[in-house]
């Protein structure tokens, strides 16, 4: 995983010369005092005080050096006085960070016994912050609006959710994905436009021959394979036909020397997310099981079947939950449960679940696997964390990208599941099964998805805001009728801004 230790976020306040020095000063030192209560309350980056500007060219000036700063993730706006905003228009349209507009002041209470018109003329963000919001309005900058005092838990926590989402924007920017072939053949859903994916995103998506990653897995040294297989054991519950002495400790050997070559391709170009495709394996003896997983772990984006889409929203995800508790996995909806009133849906995969969202303790196993026409492969086998949880797909609807989210709750399996040797998550979709999958469908959701359990709406839905895409988001409130007018509005509205 990427550290986001050397990433901030820029605290920007805005002011005019008319109030005079002394006037200044006060919001100088009440602005950094704001900003310092932000920076102490542990949020995922760093908050950084710049200086307060007072007219046009100050501020263009620090948008152009936010957008050159690679350590800059974002900006936090503040109108503490009044800002004729005229002097925010050049600057705004030139932004290509994302933008939070906090709509805060300096004091709590107001001191109703001393209140002067000094006092009025210094605290007037509720003046300057709609001369501000007007104005970006009005050039239609994407940005999030936070309202309330920072002393407020419930503020921090959107301006968190904001962070994340910057870190997301900004990881997806530079982001890196190699594909291993193809995609699956005859599938459409996980075809793409990758020219537009690149403009729209910044993800630049490239393929290799599977036998290039081959020649890598093939000279990866035999006691460096040894040592990661014996990793496997000492971390895992391992079978004990894999172990040390065990009939097929060879193949545990050969799936340690996948991961080693893996990560040695995918570091040394640069890649953070990668695809795989079980028609397109070359000279590889298994298809990728526990090498995958424990990559997912450790932050790189994974798409089965070539899907490049999900590769790059798993990595996305997996930078915005970086440091939270629970975690995020390459997923696809495979089975329901019907009961009436008990409904539930089984997700998994061939093999690729992250043990980021395990229960328990990962086992160690080997199975046959039908698909794909080699030996039986290693993988990690476990049931889902339960609890609260999003899944999140990424379509291609031809003139646009869409985002697809649905609210879900992780449960335990209703009985255990000794015959199904995958890793794998239940979950009940809110409102209900029924109201969740007929909107699913409708929207033309992805079968291949993420699961996240240290992600949430809010973040994802400024993500979306940050990228300029579609998010269509089913919760305990959705209906299906009026979801299906969202997504009419919704294509009008996207063929009507596309040609603006």
């Amino acid at each position: 995983m990427t550290a986001t230790a050397e990433r901030e976020v820029w605290f920007l306040t805005g002011s005019q010369g008319l109030y005079g020095e002394e006037t200044l000063r006060q919001v100088a030192e009440q602005s950094s005092s704001i900003c310092e209560e932000l920076a102490s309350a542990d949020g995922p980056v760093r908050v950084v005080w710049k200086p307060v500007v007072t007219d046009a060219s100050a501020i263009t000036d620090a948008m152009l050096s936010a957008n050159s700063d690679a350590r800059c993730v974002g900006l936090i706006a503040w109108m503490h006085t009044f800002s004729p905003a005229k002097m925010w228009i050049a600057a705004l349209d030139l932004l290509r960070k994302p933008l939070l507009h906090l709509h805060t002041q300096a004091n709590v209470e107001l001191p109703w016994s001393s209140i002067d018109m000094d006092f009025m003329n210094l605290n007037q963000a509720a003046h300057g912050d709609r001369e501000f919001g007007y104005v970006q309005s009005r050039i239609g900058v994407p940005r999030k609006t936070v309202a309330g005092h920072v002393s407020d838990p419930a503020v921090i926590h959107r301006i968190h959710a904001w962070m994340r989402a910057a870190l997301g924007f900004d990881a997806l920017r530079t982001l890196r994905v190699a594909r291993f072939g193809d995609n699956m053949r005859d599938v459409a859903v996980t075809e793409g436009d990758k020219v537009e994916a690149q403009l729209r995103f910044g993800v630049s998506v490239n393929t290799y021959g599977v036998n290039d990653l081959v020649e890598m897995i093939d000279a990866i040294d035999d006691a460096a394979a040894g040592e990661l297989a014996s990793e496997y054991a000492r971390t895992y519950k391992t079978v004990p036909e894999l172990a040390s002495d065990g009939s097929r400790h060879e193949a545990l050997r050969y799936a340690a020397r996948m991961e080693l070559g893996l990560r040695a391709f995918l570091d040394s170009g640069g890649f953070r997310a990668f695809t795989t495709n079980f028609e397109d394996l070359g000279g590889l003896r298994q298809l990728p099981g526990i090498a995958v997983q424990r990559l997912m772990a450790d932050g790189y984006g994974f798409g089965a079947e070539g899907d490049w889409k999900t590769a790059a929203l798993l990595r996305t995800v997996k930078v915005m939950g970086a440091d939270r508790p629970g975690g995020s996995s390459f997923m696809e909806d495979y089975t329901y449960h019907l009961v009436s009133g008990q409904e539930l849906i089984l997700g998994a995969h061939m093999l690729e679940v992250c043990p980021t969202i395990a229960a328990d303790p990962p086992r160690c196993e080997i199975h046959p696997l039908s698909i794909g026409g080699r030996e039986d492969p290693v993988r990690l086998v476990f049931d889902a964390r339960p609890g609260p949880a999003v899944v999140v797909g990424l379509a291609d609807v031809g003139d646009r990208f869409r985002l697809v989210a649905n609210q879900i709750e992780v449960v335990p399996p209703a009985e255990p599941l000794p015959a199904l040797p995958v890793a794998r998550a239940v979950w009940r979709p809110e409102p209900d099964l029924r109201t969740s999958t007929e909107a699913w469908l409708t929207a033309g959701g992805p079968h291949h998805t993420v699961l996240s359990t240290a992600v949430g709406a809010e973040e994802l839905a400024d993500l979306a805001d940050m990228l300029r895409t579609e998010l269509l988001f089913i919760d305990r409130t959705t209906e299906v009728r009026q979801f299906a007018k969202e997504i009419r509005w919704n294509q009008a509205y996207y063929r009507l801004a596309g040609g603006l």
